[in-house]
């Protein structure tokens, strides 16, 4: 499994790219993997307020649907629109093309609550 060094991740498998106050999301590979073919995606509207830990989107996939949860606080700045048309993106570039949206960070504090890479390797299966 592809674990990139300098994100930050959840439990439930989201990634974190800070960029000043502007915080990237997306799905970690080891998640795409679980999940198989991704066939949709659900993402906040622009604009809309987001809550750490709170389900703000879905990913549907051949073999289940899962919550997206949004690992910090603040408001959708971007999402990535590619993802209506080919979903499948997050499958092939979880960390690059298939990020999913963009909040500008309300509390960097929510921060320290999530995991570094090495102890996000730890929670996943051998």
């Amino acid at each position: 499994m592809n674990i990139q060094d300098d994100l930050f991740y959840t439990e439930s498998h989201e990634w974190v790219r800070i960029d000043g106050d502007l915080a990237t999301i997306g799905i970690s590979d080891f998640a795409q993997h679980e999940l198989g073919d991704i066939v949709y995606v659900e993402l906040p509207d622009v604009g809309a307020k987001v809550s750490s830990g709170e389900p703000c989107g879905s990913i549907e996939a051949v073999k289940a649907v899962e919550d997206i949860n949004c690992p910090v606080s603040g408001k959708v700045e971007e999402k990535n629109s590619d993802l209506e048309d080919t979903p499948d993106m997050i499958n092939k570039s979880p960390y690059e093309d298939g990020w999913l949206f963009k909040v500008r960070l309300s509390n960097m504090e929510e921060l320290e609550n999530l995991l570094t890479a090495a102890d996000y390797q730890k929670n996943i299966p051998a």
